[in-house]
C-alpha cells in the first residue's frame, strides 16, 4: 500500500495526474469507476474548476459526486456548460449534493435532469441541540415529498448521514427513524462509512436490517489517534477490504465516492493517495 511519505517521495503536485500505474488505471476502469466527492478539492475547485477536474481524471476518477448546486446551476455554471467540462475529459456525474426546499424542488430537478445526474443527495440538516422524535419525522415527511418530487421526474432522492443521527432518543436513534418512515421507493441512504464508524455503530447491522436502501457511499478512512481524524483511504482504521467484499450481498450500493472532509496534506495529493491506495485494497 503507498504510503504519504513515500507518495510525497515520488509526486509533487505538478505530477499527481501521473502517479499511478497503467495497470491500476485499467483496473479501474474495468470495475466501471473510482467515485470522487468534489467537495474533498473544494479549495482547488475555487481558484480553477476546470484545471481541477482534469487532474482528477488524469488520476483515474471517473465518478463524481458534485457539492456545489446553488439556484440552478452547479458551481455557478449552467447545468449544460458543467456537464460538458465532465463529460469532454471521460468522466460522468453520477451524483449531486443538494439541500433543496420544496418549494424549489422543480428547479433543482430540472437542473439536475438537465446534467444527467441519477441522484440528487440531501447533504446535511440541521438539528435542535437535543431533538426529539417530532423533529426527524418531520424530516422523513419531507424526504419522502421531495423523493416522491424526484421519483416522477426519473431521479433518485438520498439522504447523506453524518455522525449525530445514531443519538439516542428515547428507544432508538434519528437514523432509525427516517430509515423506518422514509419510503424505499422515494428515498435511499448515502452511507458515510467514515461517521457511521465515528459513532460507534455496527454498519453490517444496518446494512442487513435494511437491505438495498444504500445505493450510494462516502469511503473515507480514519486515523488511529485519540482524535479519531480525517486520514486518506488506505491509511487509517477503517476495514474496506471487509465492507467491499459484503457490499454487493447486503447494502445494496450501486456507486462509492473517495471523500475526505478536511486534508491534513494539500487535498489533490490526498486525493490520489486515497485512489492509489483503494486500487490496491480493491485488488487484494
Amino acid at each position: 500500500m503507498i504510503t504519504r511519505r513515500a507518495f510525497i517521495k515520488t509526486s509533487t503536485l505538478a505530477s499527481a495526474s501521473v502517479i499511478l500505474l497503467p495497470g491500476c488505471l485499467k483496473f479501474a476502469r474495468d470495475k466501471n469507476g473510482i467515485g470522487f466527492q468534489l467537495y474533498t478539492v473544494r479549495d482547488h475547485i475555487s481558484k480553477d474548476l476546470p484545471g481541477t477536474l482534469e487532474k482528477l481524471s488524469r488520476m483515474g476518477y471517473n465518478w463524481l459526486e458534485a457539492a456545489g448546486y446553488n439556484d440552478g446551476k452547479f458551481y455557478n455554471l449552467p447545468p449544460a456548460d458543467f456537464k460538458s467540462m465532465v463529460d469532454n475529459l471521460g468522466m460522468k456525474l453520477i451524483s449531486s449534493h443538494a439541500a433543496i426546499k420544496p418549494e424549489q424542488s422543480q428547479q433543482a430537478i430540472d437542473a439536475h435532469l438537465e446534467l444527467d445526474v441519477p441522484y440528487i443527495v440531501y447533504p446535511w440538516m440541521s438539528m435542535p441541540e437535543k431533538p426529539v422524535k417530532d423533529d426527524y419525522e418531520r424530516k422523513a415527511e419531507l424526504f419522502n415529498t421531495l423523493g416522491e418530487a424526484c421519483r416522477q421526474a426519473g431521479l433518485k432522492f438520498g439522504y447523506h448521514n453524518h455522525d449525530f443521527e445514531f443519538v439516542k432518543i428515547e428507544d432508538t436513534t434519528g437514523y432509525d427513524i427516517l430509515l423506518e418512515m422514509t419510503d424505499p421507493e422515494s428515498v435511499c441512504f448515502e452511507a458515510d462509512i467514515y461517521w457511521m464508524t465515528y459513532a460507534k455503530v455496527d454498519l453490517m447491522h444496518y446494512f442487513k436490517k435494511h437491505r438495498g436502501r444504500f445505493d450510494l457511499w462516502h469511503v473515507k478512512d480514519m486515523e488511529d489517534s485519540p482524535e479519531r481524524a480525517f486520514t486518506e483511504v488506505g491509511e487509517g482504521t477503517i476495514p474496506y477490504k471487509k465492507y467491499f467484499d459484503e457490499v454487493d450481498r447486503i447494502s445494496g450500493m450501486k456507486y462509492f465516492f473517495i471523500e475526505q472532509d478536511t486534508c491534513k496534506i494539500d487535498s489533490l495529493e490526498s486525493a490520489a493517495i486515497s485512489y492509489s491506495n483503494l486500487i490496491k485494497i480493491l485488488k487484494d
